[in-house]
């Protein structure tokens, strides 16, 4: 496989900016997509190899361009439209209540 995520010895992303004392997630959605993604796969919703190419098969550009996690988060929600479990349209109308203010 030849893809995005395969960039070893790819000249021109600039220098890695290291985050001292990195927390290992920087917000609760993180932590979430990550154990979701996990306990899907324990229950037999998927497998290991199943949930690496999920995230590996982004689109290029933003794949390049997306968080670590932001991948865990895209392999899952495609996941869980391949298996069946969520449509398109349900995991839309969650992201749109998510991002509606509280009354």
């Amino acid at each position: 496989m030849n893809g995005a995520h395969d960039l070893g010895g790819m000249h021109g992303f600039g220098p890695i900016d290291n985050e001292g004392d990195e927390p290992i997630f920087h917000a609760d959605w993180e932590r979430r997509a990550f154990a979701i993604t996990l306990a899907m796969g324990a229950y037999g919703a998927w497998n290991l190899d199943q949930s690496r190419f999920a995230r590996e098969c982004s689109d290029p550009a933003h794949y390049l361009s997306g968080s670590y996690y932001e991948h865990w988060l895209d392999g899952l929600e495609r996941l869980l439209i391949e298996s069946g479990l969520l449509s398109e349209q349900e995991i839309a109308e969650r992201v749109a209540d998510l991002a509606t203010p509280a009354a």
